[in-house]
Formats: structure tokens, sequence, C-alpha cells
């Protein structure tokens, strides 16, 4: 793959060297030696091109270009072309000096207008705004000359680039960097952070060593580091060596619980191989593993239609694991162009057709980085296509209540700069986003940094619900099946399994919601519970008791609503009733007692009366619903079976305290009477 780059490397440089700026005939000079060496030094980058890496040798052609100057200063197309170099190993300011030198001995030598382009995209780079504009004018002013269309709507783009940078520095955001720390970073690059919903467990790319060969690109692998509960990230460590290969694994994503990790694997050299074990469909594909236990299984490619003989990379899981977002480059071959797309996990556990973004986010640039945040709903992204400060700039685009992904706000200065950024995670809780950067101080090369994210750019405050499933008897633990719906919509917001061997759970909560959960498991009466996300925004760990299939077995419908001194179901209740429903149906040697319960207050003949018409409400539910007659009965209890008599209610302190041991005494049961 290196050679293959390399020679479409050859091919870019031999005709962008063949279309100077200039369009002269002959040489500015006429010291003979000046131009061999000029004729000699343009040549070496072709000819000395580094096998491991693909790379040019610009610094060699660099060094005898400078020679040529030395024997004749005004050597306009030496100059250019030391330029020309300099532009291409990103040493800006050198570039932009010897274009406006060339510019020195013959304004004339830009009849095309693409030095003053060239010269203006890098003093945005090298921060001078007002100077970029200036040429960028000079190209618009100049359109009377002959001046391709083509330079003339690079330069509108372009100084739109510049005019952005100026406004955005007026009003910069207070961003505050802070490195991680030694735990995770090192001498060796670090990037490409991802992060379970408890914001606990941090997972990272690496960039090792390979032999001792200097300047040679390193091999990449995973590392997790955890945090300590004084909050210091601890020393990372290396992903199993079925995983981490001797090829390069990278940009992973890991779901919301930490047991599925979904990353990129390339093919080497030889375009085939991707490691051991490993199949690919072509270039860069998707590969998966799960965490069973503490045993990481075996990589496959992501089952289903996702990858595809083009590239796929940066891969985004959605905290409800059915969502996954992903980069796929589009476009003729060496185009380099790249969208985002989406795909959704089918029935059978497969990822199906993959599907564009909206073209609001999806540009005729590149967009190169993508992470959708826990709460489902916001969607950061690197993009170089639409309005920003040069480069890759990072955005944020929100879901609007019908499902559609409204138009991309830029981040800002100084989150984005005049150079390329890429890959921004904001954490669970919205507050704090973490990101790579090569900035001075750090431990080594590229090091992730965090830093407190603005108030206006944070998403939706995500929590999470984590514990162990077990038989409330035996204590063994139990794969339970969860299913969070949000009541607001009846949505289904998370499906997902506890751990097959150790039982442990634990699922993302956004909050400003209120939330049904279901567990089931075979042989099981389903556990239900309700979490009101509307004004808490704390982390629940609580664990789920499951109860078997027995005689006498009272089991709480958390899920049931009614309005005040009313029997008529709300909407809410039908996700549970259906719940149970479909247990009965599953279960059809079961039939169930109906049970209603009210508090203590109040009259008690209206209190009886209530609890049983409201056992009632539910009877006909599943009556109508088609189970038979035969298998249900149902009874009023009014106050005669609290939870918590009112001696207990009366010794609590507060207020709040005894109205929630009233609300846990009016409830609706069920009894498996089988």
């Amino acid at each position: 793959m290196m050679l293959r780059n390399a020679s479409l490397f050859i091919f870019f440089l031999t005709v962008l060297l063949s279309s100077c700026a200039t369009a002269q005939m002959g040489y500015g000079t006429k010291n003979k030696r000046a131009i061999k060496l000029y004729e000699e030094g343009r040549k070496i980058p072709n000819q000395r091109v580094n096998q491991e890496t693909g790379r040019p040798d610009f610094e060699g052609g660099i060094e005898v270009l400078k020679k040529a100057l030395d024997r004749d200063d005004n050597f306009l197309e030496a100059h250019q072309m030391i330029g020309e170099f300099y532009r291409l190993t990103n040493q800006t300011e050198k570039a932009v000096y010897h274009f406006k030198r060339s510019l020195e001995i013959n304004p004339a030598a830009n009849l095309n207008g693409q030095l003053y382009l060239d010269i203006g995209a890098m003093q945005i780079k090298n921060g001078e705004f007002q100077d970029a504009l200036r040429y960028f004018d000079m190209i618009l002013e100049g359109r009377h000359r002959k001046i391709p269309d083509q330079v003339i709507n690079a330069a509108m783009h372009i100084r739109e680039i510049a005019i952005f940078n100026i406004e955005a520095r007026k009003n910069p955001l207070d961003i505050k960097p802070i490195n991680i720390g030694k735990g995770v970073n090192t001498k060796y690059p670090e990037y490409f952070p991802t992060i379970t919903v408890d914001g606990k467990t941090l997972l990272f790319t690496r960039e090792v060593p390979i032999g001792k060969e200097e300047g040679r690109r390193g091999q990449e692998d995973f590392y997790i580091s955890e945090l300590s509960e004084d909050n210091v990230w601890q020393k990372a460590y290396p992903m199993p060596k079925h995983i981490n290969t001797p090829l390069n694994e990278g940009a992973p994503t890991i779901s919301a619980d930490g047991r599925t990790l979904i990353f990129v694997a390339c093919a080497d050299v030889t375009g085939y191989d991707y490691g051991p074990n490993r199949e690919g469909r072509g270039s860069c594909d998707l590969f998966v593993t799960e965490r069973i236990g503490d045993q990481w299984t075996n990589p496959v490619n992501l089952p289903g239609k996702v990858n595809t003989p083009s590239w796929e990379s940066q891969p985004s899981l959605s905290a409800d694991g059915k969502t996954l977002y992903f980069i796929r480059r589009v476009g003729p071959r060496g185009e380099q162009r790249s969208d985002i797309f989406v795909s959704h996990k089918q029935e059978d556990g497969t990822w199906g057709v993959a599907e564009p973004l909206p073209d609001n986010l999806n540009t005729e640039g590149r967009e190169t980085s993508v992470t959708i945040h826990p709460d489902g709903q916001t969607l950061y992204f690197a993009s170089d296509g639409h309005p920003g400060l040069g480069g890759t700039d990072l955005f944020m685009s929100r879901k609007d209540p019908l499902g559609n992904w409204g138009d991309p706000i830029n981040l800002g200065y100084p989150i984005n700069t005049e150079n390329n950024e890429n890959s921004l995670l904001v954490g669970p809780d919205g507050e704090i986003a973490f990101f790579a950067s090569d900035r001075e101080g750090g431990e080594g090369s590229l090091d992730i940094y965090y830093f407190e994210m603005p108030e206006e750019l944070r998403p939706i405050k995500t929590t999470y619900f984590e514990g162990i499933v077990y038989d409330v008897y035996t204590k063994k633990t139990l794969q339970g099946k969860f299913e969070l719906i949000d009541l607001g919509t009846g949505r289904q917001v998370v499906e997902s399994t506890a751990d097959k061997v150790t039982g442990e759970f634990m699922l993302a909560l956004p909050t400003k919601r209120r939330y049904a959960l279901n567990v089931t498991y075979p042989g099981y009466a389903f556990f239900s519970k309700n979490f009101d996300m509307v004004d808490q925004d704390e982390a629940v760990i609580m664990d789920v008791p499951m109860v078997p299939i027995m005689d006498d077995q009272v089991v709480r419908l958390e899920n049931v609503f009614f309005d005040l001194n009313k029997s008529t179901l709300r909407k809410e209740s039908f996700i549970e009733l259906d719940k149970l429903y479909d247990f009965l149906v599953t279960n059809e040697e079961v039939k169930i007692e109906i049970g209603g319960h009210t508090d203590s207050r109040g009259d008690s003949k209206l209190n009886q009366k209530l609890s049983e018409d409201r056992a009632k409400s539910v009877y006909d539910y599943l009556i109508a619903k088609g189970i038979n007659e035969s298998r249900l009965a149902y009874k009023g209890y009014g106050k005669d079976r609290p939870i918590n008599d009112d001696e207990a209610i009366a010794k609590l302190e507060s207020e709040e305290e005894k109205e929630k041991a009233h609300q846990e005494n009016r409830r609706t049961e069920y009894r498996i009477v089988k």
C-alpha cells in the first residue's frame, strides 16, 4: 500500500511541477551553474523516495535549490520551486517568503493568479488573515486578466475562511486544554479516544515503534486506562494480542457497557492481509469483537452490509448499540472525498445497507470523522467542506423531534484553528471533551487532552444504570435481556443483555426523560422499573433480582399509571401491559391474579372501590389483547396490604420520604396462581 501511495504521489508531483505558476519560456537567470543546480534540485524528490513512508525527499531538493540561489538570488524559478517544496512539507512561512520573493523579482510572473491563491491560503495557516485577504482580493479585482474560473472560485471560497477566522477570533471560547496525564500519554502518539457511558474506561490508539529506524512510522495498537476513585487515569495496558496484531488497528468505538468494540483494520501492502484470522472486503474494513466475562472474542469482519470494496473508517456506535455511524470514501478513485454514513442493526444481529447522511451535513469536500454522543441526538464531526477556520474543522449537529439532523454549527475558536482538527470525543455528561494534540508541553508527540465544554455546545447529559442480574433465591447470575423505553414517545431506546458470565450490565440513561425498564429471562417473571430522569441526573446503581415462575409469587408492575383518583389506564401503561401480555403468551400454563392497592389516606370504601376498578382495568386490557379470561382474575385490596404501614411512615423524617412511602403503597401487582 505504501508503494502504491508513493507512485500516486510522484505522479501528482510531476503534474504539479509541469504546471508552475509562471508561464514564461526559459529561465530568469543567465548563470549556467545556477540553472544546472536548479535542474538537479527539482528532480531530487522524485528520485529519492522513502520506500517505507512513500515520501519524496523534498528536503534534499531544497538543499540543492538553495545552492542555485547562492549563485543568483534573483533566480525566480528557484524561489518558486523552493516555495513549492516548503508548501508540500507544510513549512508555510518559508514557502510564503519564497513565493513573495519571486513576485518581487517579477510581479508579472503570476498571470494566472495561482501564486496569489497559494500565498493567501498559506497565510491563513500562518495566522496572517489580513494579508491573506489582500492576495485573494488581488485575484478577484484582476478578473479581467486571464485568471481561470477555478482559481477565482477557490479565491472566493478561501476568502470566506479568512473572514471567518477574523470574526471567530474576536469572541474566542474560554477553553483551557489539560493533559490527561502520564497514565495515558507517553513519548509515543496517543489519539482516537473512546469512552464507556460511566466515564470510567478510556480506550485509545497508541502508535508504538517498529524497530529502531528513526522517522519510520510505527504500528497502531489499542490501550485501555481506568479512572481511579480520585479521578486519575491509571497506567494504560494493551488489548490482548489477538486484537492488537502486528498490523495496524485504529479508530475504535466502544459500546456504552464496554463489552463491544468496533474498530478499523486495513490490508497490508499486498492488499489482502488484514491480520491473523481476519478477512476483509477491500482497503480498510470495520471489525467487531465482544467481551464475555473478562475475555475478548476473536475479531470478525462486521457482519452485514457495511463493509464494501471501498474504504470504511472512523466508526461511532450509538449508546443503544443499534446505530453505527462511520466514514466511507466516495467518488472516483483518487478524488479522496469522504462522507458520513449510517447503518442500523437488523433483527438477526447483522448491519443493514448504509445510507449517507443528508446533504446539509455531507459536502463535496471531506468529512473525516464522526462521533454520536450517548444522548443519541447530538453528532460531532470533522469536515473541510463547511465554512470554517481552515483545514478540517469540528462541527456539531442536533437531531430535531422529527428525527432530522439540523444544520451544522462550527465549534468555534480555539477548538478549531487554521490547522486540521479531528476526532473530538464529548464525555457522557456533556461537560468534558477529549481530543488529541501535539501542542507544546505534552509528554511526547500527539497527546490526549481534555477541556470543559462550553455550555452552548453541550449535548443532553447522559448518565447510566448498572448492576448485576441474578436469581433472587440461588443468587446465580443471569444473562437477562434489557429493554428501556421512553415513556414520552413509546419508543425503545435501549435493547441489551447482561454479561453471559458475570450477569453485569450497564445502560445509558439520557436525562430529561422518563423511562420504563423491563428485564426478561426464560423461566422467570419479568422485572420492571420506572426511571424519572426529568429532574435527576445521577447514576442509578441497582441490581436486578429475577423471580422464578412459581405459585403465589407476587410481581409489582412498576410502569402501570393512572390519573389521580381514577381507574383509566394512561397510555404510558400500555408498554408494561404489552410486556405482561407477551409473558402470558410465552408461558401458556401460567394463570395470574391482578391486584390493586391504595395508600391508607382517604375514605376506606372509596379506596377499596378504586383499587378494584384499577385491577379490573388491567384485566380488561389483557382480555382485549386476547388472553383467555380463564387465566385471569382481579381483586382490589384497598389499603389492607401496605408495603409501608402508617407507624413506619410516621417515623420518617421528611415529608418527601413520607410521600414516597405512601406512593410505594399505591401499586398494581400480579400474583402467579398456576
